[in-house]
């Protein structure tokens, strides 16, 4: 066995408090160590052809990396073994950049614990086997849960590569939030004009399925194989049998709030969301029709001229195969009550962001007129309270929401551009315009469209003389502000859906204390997951705004048709495995795998030749995290290439 040891400065991340050519002497010392030297930047070409120069002249069959985190470079130096003719598995990496010179500042106890560190890398290579990748099927079609503008964007784009993909959508139309707005910041794009050609196209599209009102039940398997359970709840309409005439609709009696309109309008019990929905297919809302509560009207089947109403329609579940999911989730407004300082249920003229988009749009409850829903009169003052529900601590909220500012001043344009004697006030933090001409067209806001924008916290908000007084602070003049506004805009901040935390079980995919899903590395991995062949798009992952929302979907739909055009799937042979003689059958191991990558399974006993129940890992869905190895009390599993004689002999090192 012959080993080598390589040692980077990393520029001067490591040789700055590390001293490389130290660690280098003391690693040529330790047994089985044949050569050692140290390079300035061992992940460049120069760096990886001197490791392959040196395995070549010096026979070399292990090889030490002292360099920085593996979650950075291990595949990168695995690469350069097999390049070099040696399995990739027999590598070790020494992160002596973030587990030593970036935590220390003592240039001696720093190259001390290096040199230990080394010592612990060899002890472990030493005991490293060559490992071979091993190959799953892949199903290739695409499951996308969401039907918002990422979830749009991405089933688009893995219909072009020609390759099906399924659309899971818990609301009776596809379009998400971006359906609500009015206009988009910062070009003042009409939100319809350019969301509703991308809604007929994946309609459109031969490749493309769309479950509406559909929710998925159950996700099994693995990456190339995920059984996915759907159901697709009872819209008491056929799809193949509606026109879309109206007919039923505008003969319902039942009015009720309307949810699109954010309550300021209303809906009938049998109703299309918006006119541009897809489906343009209705649904009847079980819960306040007439029919259903009382078996009472029944008008909507008598006026169909096509027989499309089925009071009997049931819930449809299916069962389909995916090689790959993104979820496209999205994200719901943070709940503002909290708030009683600002009076929101209190007051009728306390609104929120989407509940203006809704009054600016010209097809929304008031028909682009921006007006108070106390008493249905034009609004002309208006104050804007930026970040509530965002960079508050105190509310369990202390990330920044990104696009409450831009949206803030986006609306204080249009109420402008909609009644020229109107005026913006905008209470806020700090602004954070950092996309592309946000900060020009906050600037425009201000300067052409004459709001006032006022840096400070709002203390208080209550009704007088039928108007509603907002104080608060200026930090900037030192002045305290009290405004009489005729209506109040809540910028609320960016949350997870409710049930955010329940897909992600079911997915088995990490999650944020916030609930927002957790990228595989917020760097190198920004829309994949831990888990194998689930991607990330969109504001389920974090806030984002419409143009990041969609370069997700993009990035996501291209990882997934990364694995739709290989014909077999390369998997890290870095799994757990079974040693069925000592395998007691107590399943402690399938409780503890949060991946339900083992299963039980039946086998004859070889020394009494008696059935016995022993467990096995499904290798295609083992992410090797290790958790079984913790827990078995029978030592009956490990984990290839972290296996408890390697940690041994790690400890033994030391």
């Amino acid at each position: 066995m012959k080993i080598g040891v390589f040692v980077c400065h990393c520029g001067t991340n490591i040789a700055q408090t590390v001293d490389v050519e130290r660690v280098a002497k003391a690693a040529a010392l330790l047994p089985k160590v044949t050569f050692a030297t140290t390079y300035k930047f061992m992940c460049s070409s120069p760096g990886q052809l001197l490791i392959q120069d040196a395995i070549k002249e010096k026979g070399l069959d292990r090889v030490v990396v002292c360099a920085c985190s593996p979650s950075l470079h291990e595949k990168t130096f695995r690469k350069c073994l097999e390049d070099a003719g040696v399995n990739p598995y027999l590598v070790e990496i020494a992160n002596i950049r973030e587990h030593c010179s970036w935590v220390h500042k003592d240039v001696e106890q720093a190259t001390a614990k290096a040199i230990e560190l080394v010592r612990f890398a060899v002890a472990k290579v030493a005991r490293n086997k060559p490992l071979e990748k091993t190959y799953v099927p892949i199903e290739k079609k695409v499951l996308i849960i969401g039907g918002g503008i990422s979830g749009i964007q991405a089933a688009i784009d893995i219909a072009f590569a020609k390759f099906p993909v399924v659309i899971v959508e818990k609301e009776p139309s596809i379009g998400g939030k971006m359906a609500l707005f009015d206009k988009t910041f910062p070009t003042l794009d009409c939100a319809a004009c350019i969301l509703t050609p991308k809604m007929v196209t994946v309609a459109q599209s031969k490749y493309v399925t769309i479950h509406t009102n559909s929710e998925v039940e159950s996700v099994t398997g693995h990456v190339g194989d995920f059984q996915v359970r759907i159901r697709k709840k009872a819209r008491s309409v056929n799809l193949k049998k509606c026109t879309g005439c109206g007919a039923c609709y505008l003969k319902c009696p039942v009015k009720v709030p309307s949810e699109f309109d954010m309550k300021l309008g209303t809906r009938k019990a049998i109703y299309v969301p918006f006119a541009q929905a897809v489906p343009n297919v209705p649904v009847i809302d079980r819960e306040h029709c007439l029919w259903f509560s009382s078996k009472k009207c029944g008008v909507c089947q008598k006026v169909c001229p096509f027989g499309a109403i089925d009071y009997e329609m049931q819930d449809e579940i299916i069962e389909e195969k995916f090689g790959a999911i993104i979820v496209a989730t999205g994200f719901t407004q943070f709940d503002h009550s909290v708030y009683g300082e600002y009076g929101y249920g209190k007051f009728k003229d306390v609104i929120t962001g989407l509940h203006f988009e809704r009054m600016l749009n010209s097809s929304g409850p008031t028909g682009g007129k921006v007006v108070r829903p106390s008493d249905g009169k034009e609004a002309h003052d208006v104050v804007f309270i930026s970040c509530v529900g965002s960079r508050d601590e105190q509310k369990g909220m202390p990330y920044c929401s990104r696009l409450c500012c831009m949206y803030t001043a986006k609306q204080a344009l249009l109420l402008k551009e909609h009644d020229k004697n109107s005026q913006a006030y905008v209470f806020y933090i700090d602004i954070r315009a950092a996309g592309k001409n946000y900060e020009e067209f906050v600037r425009k806001v201000q300067d052409e469209y004459g709001a006032v924008y006022l840096r400070g916290r709002v203390s208080r908000i209550f009704e007088k003389g039928g108007k509603l007084i907002v104080r608060g602070a200026d930090t900037l003049s030192g002045a305290q502000i009290e405004i009489k506004a005729d209506l109040v805009v809540l910028a609320t901040g960016l949350i997870a859906q409710q049930d955010a935390a329940k897909l992600a079980q079911m997915l088995h995919i990490p999650y944020d204390k916030h609930n927002l899903y957790t990228e595989a590395h917020p760097k190198l991995a920004p829309v994949e997951t831990i888990t194998s062949g689930i991607f990330l798009t969109g504001a389920c992952q974090s806030p984002k705004d419409i143009p990041d929302a969609v370069a997700t979907a993009s990035a996501a739909s291209v990882k997934a048709l990364g694995l739709m055009v290989q014909d077999k799937l390369e998997r890290e042979p870095l799994v757990a495995k079974v040693v069925r003689d000592l395998c007691s059958g107590c399943r402690a191991c399938v409780v503890a795998c949060p991946f339900s990558a083992i299963e039980m399974k039946e086998i004859e006993d070889r020394a009494t030749k008696r059935k016995r129940m022993v467990a096995e890992v499904i290798q295609g869905v083992c992410t090797g995290c290790g958790n079984c190895t913790a827990v078995c009390r029978m030592s009956a599993i490990d984990l290839e290439g972290f296996t408890n004689l390697q940690i041994i002999e790690e400890i033994n090192a030391l």
